[in-house]
Order: structure tokens, then C-alpha cells, then sequence
């Protein structure tokens, strides 16, 4: 039986626009909520993004937070859900990038997940490098491009990252990107 880690306390920024994995977002959001964790959707604009779910567009969820109102030392981790429109939009828009540096900035990296395509965001803040990483496999050449190790598997944490490859990767990413905010909580804002 799995022990569920609380994470009660603890504010996670989950970072995304329009064109997310509908799953991708959806069901971490959940799995951090019934750990404890406060979640906020953060994005560039207010109002509602939405995701994609199949061959179309899926839900829409609100945004709590535009980038101008946070910084990183607000929370204690931040996830990154994939899809293939949404974190291509992401890793053009300099202040999005530099929020995501922003969780690997000082002595003690924060917690991060990324799941899918999230990881090109990771690779356009330059935070991959010798670092053992998973994503969907048509951007492993990105990955390797920004030196990271990339590996084909369920789930890679290295370091309190934590990567996954796709959806069907979802209970495995959500149970240790839970156990790693709990683990680094010494590390906390």
C-alpha cells in the first residue's frame, strides 16, 4: 500500500497556457491538492487557459496568478505539464523562463516536475545540463542539445527533479513529484 506524503503547507506553482496536456495539469493539480499542497495555475494573462485532450481542445481551468505577480521564493516547488502547444509558447516568453530559473537559482534547487513536452522549458532556462532527465521522446535531442542525460522511462528524479514521458507516466510522476516536496521542505521559501 502506498503511503501518501503530506505535503500541507506547501505552495507549488503549476506553470501553463493555452494548448496544456489536459491530463498533464489536471491530475497532478489533484494529487498535490489531496497531499496538502496549495496550487496555484500561474500563466501570462488572467483569465481561463485551455488544454488539449486528444485531437482537440479539452477544459479550460482559471488562472490564479499571472508571472508579474509571483516569483519563485513564493513557493517550494513548481510543475510543468506538457502538450505540445503549451510549453512551446512558454519557452518563448523570457519572463517565463527566467521564473523557471528561478526554482534552480542559489545553493538548493526546489522541487520541479516536468512532464512530456514540459521539459523543453527546462532545456530553454539552460538547468538540464549533466542532469539525468526523461520526456516525450520526439524532444530527446533537444535535451541532449542542453547536455542533459536523457533516458527512455516511467519516471527520472535526479536531484529533486522530476520527469516523466506522458500521460500514461501520470501515477508514477505524481507519486514522486509528492515525495519530493515533502523530502525538500528544507528547502522551502
Amino acid at each position: 500500500m502506498m503511503t501518501v506524503k503530506n505535503i500541507t503547507g506547501k505552495k507549488v506553482a503549476i506553470l501553463a497556457t493555452d494548448g496544456f496536456e489536459q491530463s498533464e495539469l489536471f491530475e497532478p493539480r489533484k494529487a498535490l491538492l489531496e497531499a496538502g499542497a496549495e496550487v496555484d495555475v500561474v500563466s501570462l494573462e488572467q483569465g481561463d487557459i485551455t488544454g488539449w485532450q486528444g485531437k482537440n481542445w479539452g477544459d479550460s481551468i482559471k488562472v490564479d496568478k499571472t508571472l508579474d505577480e509571483v516569483k519563485p521564493e513564493q513557493y517550494h516547488a513548481l510543475m510543468l505539464p506538457g502538450g505540445l502547444i503549451n510549453p512551446d509558447l512558454l519557452r518563448v516568453n523570457e519572463q517565463a523562463v527566467q521564473f523557471v530559473k528561478g526554482f534552480f537559482a542559489g545553493d538548493k534547487q526546489k522541487p520541479v516536475g516536468a512532464i512530456c513536452h514540459g521539459p523543453w522549458l527546462l532545456a530553454e532556462a539552460d538547468v538540464v545540463k549533466d542532469r539525468k532527465v526523461t520526456s516525450y521522446a520526439s524532444i530527446q535531442t533537444d535535451l541532449k542539445n542542453a547536455g542533459a542525460n536523457w533516458t527512455d522511462a516511467e519516471v527520472v528524479v535526479d536531484k529533486g527533479l522530476v520527469t516523466s514521458r506522458k500521460p500514461d507516466d501520470l501515477n508514477a510522476f505524481n507519486r514522486k513529484l509528492v515525495e519530493e516536496i515533502a523530502e525538500g521542505q528544507h528547502k522551502a521559501a
